[in-house]
């Protein structure tokens, strides 16, 4: 889905780096060492497309934002289920602006392979939380709202133009925000938001752009899972894009969801659904993953049909809570299973 534990030496060299003992060149070798790596890996295993695995992202949700001077401690508290949290920065002065733009990322997974590369995003609605709640005097949220849509549809037009096979909107923030606020309210206004930014590219445009959800996945547990998907779901398919990434492995009554799913599908777009769960160290077989797949051909029209991981396996890049083997032994088995699905469905 987007992120890959970060390599051993990779890891090594970001703590070398923060303490001072590496510098900036160096750390820059390691990091593209492990996005080589990582592509390379993920094309030997067969995989039709690849990404970078997320290897020099300090987070899926804050890369935007590293080295800003304007932001303090003091955000939106993400509580996961395990007791552990996260917390996102506040602004405290405008105008917001990107430090990083993804399209870097792409163009230095592209080095590595010929295949198509997709590329991960965050979601301008989950950016939406870093505005503090009493407000920023002389920057109103109005105006706040404006520069976020504007820097998000640069980094999506970025990645585009810089010949992404999709650029992937990560909404975890969907679910959580179903916690944060049961009336969904909050909800809406996310939906509301990330359509504000994605009604300006073109249809053609949107058909290379999606949006992938889940209940969250950092050190081994979840910050939603307990939500009712069915509050989501409909919710999140007036999104306007062309393929939608769904967490299901996870889900303890997969045919409920998937029925869910067929009442909003609509023609023309794509559903990839999760058949590997990262947060679960145990490695699903190729037979677990074809009969998922099988599963969701019931509900689903093949020619509709995709499948992916429910999460990114380190969404932060500290968690080393599922390690690189794993993480591709179930990537192995999401290959090997959905090509089995794939021939007895007539699919391949």
């Amino acid at each position: 889905m987007g992120s890959i534990p970060r390599s051993p030496e990779l890891l090594s060299a970001m703590a070398e780096f923060e303490s001072g003992r590496l510098d900036a060149a160096a750390l820059t070798a390691a990091q593209d060492k492990a996005v080589k790596e990582t592509v390379e890996t993920l094309e030997s295993l067969g995989s039709p497309v690849v990404t970078d695995g997320e290897q020099t992202k300090p987070s899926f949700l804050t890369y935007p934002l590293a080295g800003l001077d304007n932001l303090a401690e003091g955000g939106v508290v993400i509580p996961y289920a395990d007791g552990h949290q996260r917390q996102l920065p506040l602004l405290t002065a405008g105008p917001l602006r990107y430090k990083t733009n993804a399209a870097q990322y792409l163009r230095a997974a592209r080095q590595y392979t010929t295949l198509p590369v997709k590329q991960a995003v965050v979601a301008p609605s989950a950016l939406s939380l870093l505005y503090p709640p009493d407000g920023i005097k002389g920057y109103p949220r109005e105006q706040f709202l404006d520069d976020l849509a504007a820097e998000a549809e640069a980094e999506i037009r970025g990645c585009l133009d810089a010949g992404a096979h999709v650029v992937q909107l990560d909404f975890t923030e969907g679910r959580l925000s179903l916690k944060l606020d049961p009336s969904g309210g909050l909800l809406r206004d996310f939906v509301a938001l990330n359509n504000r930014v994605l009604e300006r590219f073109t249809e053609a445009e949107r058909a290379r752009i999606g949006i992938h959800t889940d209940p969250g996945a950092d050190q081994d547990s979840t910050h939603s899972l307990d939500v009712d998907y069915a509050e989501l779901i409909p919710a999140l398919f007036q999104t306007k894009v062309g393929t939608y990434y769904l967490q299901l492995a996870s889900e303890p009554d997969q045919d409920r969801v998937l029925r869910i799913i067929a009442d909003q599908l609509r023609p023309g777009v794509r559903v990839f659904v999760g058949v590997t769960d990262p947060v679960d160290p145990r490695i699903e077989t190729a037979e677990e993953v074809r009969d998922r797949v099988l599963r969701a051909a019931r509900h689903i029209p093949v020619d509709q049909l995709g499948t992916c991981d429910d999460s990114g396996f380190a969404p932060f890049a500290d968690d080393r809570s599922t390690s690189r083997e794993t993480a591709f032994a179930k990537i192995k088995a999401r290959l090997d299973g959905t090509a089995q699905a794939g021939e007895l469905l007539g699919a391949i």
